[in-house]
């Protein structure tokens, strides 16, 4: 592995970006050659520019949704139906996201080495497993540091739904953290001044005051550049007067549009994702718990699989309709699967050996299936694995991102940005 600031480990990306202050004229020529190469080892056709993750909190069963084997001694009473997919069937109640599988692909055999809740989610949404020296950036946050974008006043990694494990920024810094709501019929917290205009403009002079007093004697470049404080004061009192909050309202919407997403916090969640994505936002991740289902697995699985069909299906129709879903990769999925072998009380258990994954737009390739689990669940390993780190490798290169890149942590230490390979099988270009 290679040091950050050896001469090996210097990029294309990073001696181009590099070269933005000292100007570019005298790199013309090897700029050129550079891009060229650039272009050749990138997947064909634009990258992608935004994300929506769709975590189902708890850990779906593939068994009563994207993977059944009815009439098995592992089907647990599940009925299907078939999908846009010739062949390739789906748990009855997923009727709608059956509709619209010629843009999606199915990853059959997710595979992970972690089965507690806690630590399956920091996997699924990092590509590392838990590391007691530091926190790893999720999917989110490496998005927003290595693709930023300057013109949006609002946080360009949204969390909706968060349940008690919210995306971080990690060693890239608090200020890549998700910007967490809740359900988006209820007003954006904490973006309106408590008192008037006159009071607010009283206390941001008190506090430029305080700031100065503080930069009194310290750093002589001090003045000239903005603490991270600032900085976080500034973009909070942009985004209180921006019009892009607009974005996260929907109670403004056609009452048709919202309906087709379900009357739920989850699907008004999806609803503003669409328009979050719409306003700029990088990465948009909206979280439906429920699906921890140790006892009474198939009831459970039932009313969450309702929750999930009219909300996922209108979220990859009004993309497409659009003209969004090719620049927006879409991920669906939990942190892990459930068991085969029902338990006792009629659930199924934790299983991190082939589990399932819905990926769409973006690059990703539409109507594929990848991998498949054993009928009789006796074998653990999945035909065609894919590991956790390799689907963020692939959302990494479909977003145009060196998934190989290197960055050094606050300590020192130079971590890669994955440590997976893409899966050449899902890319529509590779």
């Amino acid at each position: 592995m290679n040091a950050c600031h050896s001469p090996s480990h210097i990029t294309r990306r990073s001696l181009l970006g590099g070269t933005t202050a000292a100007g570019l004229s005298w790199l013309t020529p090897l700029a050129d050659i550079l891009a060229a190469e650039a272009e050749k080892a990138a997947p064909s056709g634009k990258p992608a520019r935004s994300l929506i993750l769709l975590w189902l909190g708890g850990a779906a069963s593939q068994l009563d949704t994207f993977d059944p084997h009815p009439d098995t001694k592992i089907g647990g009473g599940v009925k299907t139906i078939p999908t846009a997919i010739k062949g390739v069937n789906f748990a009855s109640g997923l009727e709608q996201t059956a509709s619209v599988m010629g843009d999606v692909s199915l990853i059959r055999s997710m595979v992970s080495k972690e089965g507690d809740h806690e630590r399956a989610f920091y996997n699924i949404k990092t590509g590392y497993r838990p590391d007691p020296t530091l926190i790893h950036p999720s999917i989110g946050a490496i998005v927003c540091h290595e693709l930023p974008e300057a013109k949006i006043e609002i946080p360009t990694h949204v969390s909706i739904l968060p349940n008690q494990w919210p995306a971080r920024g990690g060693f890239f810094g608090a200020q890549y953290d998700a910007f967490q709501m809740y359900d988006p019929k209820f007003p954006v917290p904490d973006v309106k001044a408590r008192v008037d205009d006159k009071r607010l403009d009283q206390r941001m002079a008190g506090l430029a005051i305080v700031e100065q007093t503080f930069a009194h004697g310290r750093e002589a470049n001090l003045d000239q550049t903005k603490t991270l404080h600032q900085l976080s004061m500034q973009r909070a009192r942009n985004m209180m007067s921006s019009d892009q909050l607009k974005a996260f309202n929907v109670k403004d919407a056609p009452a048709a549009e919202l309906a087709a997403y379900g009357d739920t916090p989850f699907g008004r969640g999806c609803f503003a994702a669409v328009r979050l994505i719409q306003a700029g936002v990088r990465c948009v991740e909206v979280t439906l718990n429920g699906w921890d289902t140790h006892a009474n697995n198939l009831e459970g699985q039932a009313t969450q699989v309702k929750i999930l069909d009219a909300a996922y299906a209108s979220l990859i129709r009004d993309l497409k309709k659009q003209g969004l879903l090719e620049s927006t990769i879409v991920i669906c999925g939990g942190e892990f699967g459930r068991t085969p072998k029902i338990n006792n009380v009629g659930g199924r258990d934790h299983w991190p050996h082939g589990f399932s994954m819905l990926v769409a737009g973006g690059g990703f390739a539409g109507g594929r299936v990848i991998g498949a689990t054993d009928p009789q669940g006796e074998k653990k390993e999945p035909e065609r694995p894919v590991l956790v780190e390799d689907l963020h490798a692939t959302v990494q290169n479909l977003l145009g991102i060196d998934y190989s890149k290197e960055v050094m942590t606050p300590v020192g230490r130079p971590m890669a940005l994955s440590k997976g390979e893409p899966v050449k099988e899902l890319q529509a270009h590779a």
